[in-house]
């Protein structure tokens, strides 16, 4: 197995997500109960939940499902997804099948640890950053800069995961261009797609823009459902699929087929829970936006541009680690500081945090975080 570091954000959460009396940090859409998505199925997708055998299910996954993600996508089929327990999995053994010991991949940073841990630990890569300062735009010409003649994966995410950043469709259908010409894979994380506010900025995505191309989802963050375990990665390169498969054979084999069903039922109602998710963050950010303008001599602030998570400045002398520290261990209130977001590629602005948008209520958190910041003048 490929030695890697510790998961700064995991490790982070291992101590904190549980028992902090005041979640702000969360990177998922508001969730629901078990019997709030199962009142979504039509009759044969609830009898066969309820009748369901707890046998193995197929590697590639279950065929009805995979039928139902494609349905997703402008220009794939069922057999052009593979499914995961979650997007990290699917992270982790694409970057192993797709770069060996000689290759080059580029990743944009900031980003969710593993998008350059993984590729960091099995070759040379080199990162691109977000400019904080042009509202975290990408460069093209950077991206195109960092190619190498054996660069073999251009890793991005939008919305990104911290920033809430959504690009310009013209500039992400060049990237995808710009890999193709190159003979390189595009690796796109659209775990947030869906939640853009405003839905005309929704981008395309990235296996149907390029048959080479990978487009990485899950049902954890835009719908909500972390606790399926159910991510899939979606290629029309059918042979790379198969050899995604043979890996998968290392790790968890095949899926929960509990999973599978929840996870049919919730991509087909797919368009009430993002109606209702995008709800929830449009209610939500007028708090925010009042909150930040109450202490707007402490944070500078920006809502995101899509999923449910943003990362405005810490403007205090202390710095963001020491404020974030003092903050969940004296009001129980949890935000993640730009150290767990620090990149081995990049320079990364060390004065912000994440916060999230996407769960129901957020009020009394913030009534705690505005108590303690006042109690502190």
């Amino acid at each position: 197995m490929t030695r890697l570091p510790d998961f700064r954000l995991e490790t982070h959460f291992s101590r904190w997500e549980f028992t902090a009396r005041h979640h702000l940090t969360a990177s998922d859409a508001q969730t629901m109960t078990l019997a709030e998505l199962l009142a979504l199925a039509d009759d044969g997708d609830r009898a066969a939940f309820e009748n369901l055998p707890l046998g193995y299910t197929e590697t590639f996954g279950d065929p009805a499902l995979r039928e139902v993600i494609a349905g997703t996508y402008e220009r794939a089929d069922a057999a052009d997804v593979i499914c995961f327990a979650g997007a990290e999995e699917a992270l982790y053994l694409a970057m192993n099948v797709l770069l060996d010991a000689g290759d080059h991949a580029v990743v944009v940073t900031p980003n969710y640890q593993a998008a350059e841990t993984v590729p960091l630990a099995l070759c040379e890569v080199t990162g691109v950053a977000l400019d904080p300062d042009r509202d975290w735009a990408l460069d093209l010409d950077a991206v195109r800069a960092a190619i190498r003649p054996n660069t073999r994966v251009v890793s991005v995410n939008f919305p990104n995961n911290p920033t809430g950043k959504v690009i310009g469709a013209a500039d992400f259908a060049e990237l995808a261009r710009l890999c193709d010409e190159r003979g390189i894979r595009l690796f796109s994380d659209e775990v947030y797609r869906g939640l853009e506010r405003d839905p005309a900025r929704t981008l395309p995505q990235a296996a149907d823009l390029s048959e080479r191309a990978l487009s990485l989802n899950v049902t954890s963050k835009a719908l909500g459902l972390p606790g399926l375990r159910i991510g899939w990665i979606t290629c029309r390169d059918r042979e790379l699929l198969s050899r995604l498969e043979r890996a998968k054979h290392y790790t968890t084999i095949c899926n929960s087929a509990p999973s599978e069903v929840l996870a049919r039922i919730a991509l087909k109602a797919r368009t009430a829970i993002l109606e209702r998710n995008r709800a929830i963050v449009a209610a939500n950010l007028p708090l925010f936006d009042a909150f930040f303008a109450e202490f707007a001599e402490d944070f500078a602030w920006r809502a995101p541009d899509g999923g449910c998570v943003a990362y405005p400045r810490y403007l205090g002398p202390e710095g963001v680690e020491a404020f974030c520290t003092r903050l969940v261990e004296e009001a129980g209130v949890l935000l993640l500081p730009a150290g767990i977001f620090r990149s081995e590629l990049t320079p990364t602005p060390a004065d912000r945090f994440r916060i999230g948008v996407g769960r129901r209520d957020p009020e009394e958190g913030l009534a705690a975080f505005a108590r303690w910041l006042r109690e502190r003048r």
